[in-house]
């Protein structure tokens, strides 16, 4: 959860919403929507549900940024200058305004999809808040909610399609199957690593402002080893989503590719442990994933469309 620089975007509402990372933001929610519906019925989501669970899932994420800056604007008046608030271009409380508006879209997105997502819109909310307003001051161990909220989105989009059973009309397989299991392990230790290399940029104001953040209290080279290793198991978890799902080749090749062209900028960051280097693996870490789940949106709609294409793996 760390606030971006780059953006060009003029409109203050806008702006904090990271429209520089939008399309991971965006991409997310649909993949997981496709392929818990391709999984369930093998077919295309109904129109309205998937359009529906990718705009709650783009408010849920985005209301995370939103508050986030509303609670480092000390922070941000350091590292990040430009942003909306300590430019004074909004006020903190139409900011939190505007973070409750998004949080309910998001939350009557859930409600209408199924009440399960909306408890899991809710303890990840409440987890990335705890981050945001307490665990960033605190330990060192901050990142951890992230890692852990944003694991839940592609949970709280899969239950819309593939009900656990609990709450609403019953599933009768599994609660979780693999596929939806790894999808979140994958957002949640790739978003480990996500974070904190962004975090590494933000080393100077985090230490001003007294937050103890991983690279503040054990340096950024070893950040850098950290971010590496979470990346690692985050591609591999992604390779355990195609396996599991026995989809297509496109979604393979765009994981593999993706997936190593990261890791080969994780190793620089090991070999260059700079807090701009951070950033910008952290911009690249957005890349690669907004392309890993375009890979699997590509895929599932092909596997839906065109039987026989599954069957070139399986």
């Amino acid at each position: 959860m760390v606030s971006t620089s780059g953006s060009k975007t003029r409109n203050p509402y806008l702006e904090m919403l990271r429209p520089e990372i939008s399309d991971m933001d965006i991409a997310l929610p649909a993949a997981s929507a496709l392929l818990a519906s391709y999984l369930t019925m093998g077919a295309l989501p109904d129109p309205i549900m998937f359009i529906i669970a990718v705009i709650g899932g783009y408010a849920a994420i985005t209301s995370s940024y939103v508050y986030n800056d509303c609670c480092d604007i000390d922070i941000d008046t350091i590292n990040l200058p430009e942003r909306p608030l300590v430019a004074n271009k909004l006020t903190r409380d139409q900011a939190l305004k505007y973070a409750g508006f998004l949080f309910l879209v998001a939350s009557a997105a859930a409600l209408y999809l199924n009440p399960e997502s909306f408890v899991v819109l809710l303890i990840a909310v409440l987890t990335i808040s705890i981050y945001s307003k307490l665990a960033k001051r605190m330990t060192f161990l901050s990142f951890v909610p992230v890692g852990i909220a944003y694991g839940l989105v592609p949970i709280g989009i899969w239950l819309a399609f593939d009900p656990a059973g609990i709450l609403k009309e019953p599933s009768y397989g599994s609660i979780l199957p693999l596929p939806a299991i790894f999808l979140g392990l994958m957002m949640c230790f790739t978003d480990w690593g996500f974070t904190l290399s962004g975090v590494a940029r933000d080393v100077e104001g985090d230490r001003a402002r007294g937050a103890p953040t991983f690279p503040v209290t054990f340096g950024i080279p070893a950040t850098a080893k950290f971010v590496t290793f979470m990346w690692v198991v985050g591609v591999i978890a992604s390779l355990a989503i195609g396996l599991t799902a026995k989809i297509g080749p496109i979604y393979f090749a765009g994981a593999l590719l993706a997936g190593g062209w990261m890791l080969v900028q994780s190793f620089d960051f090991i070999k260059n442990p700079t807090e701009e280097r951070g950033g910008r693996l952290f911009l690249q870490g957005s890349r690669y994933r907004g392309i890993m789940f375009g890979s699997l949106i590509l895929d599932v709609i092909l596997c839906i469309l065109v039987p026989a294409y599954s069957g070139i793996l399986w």
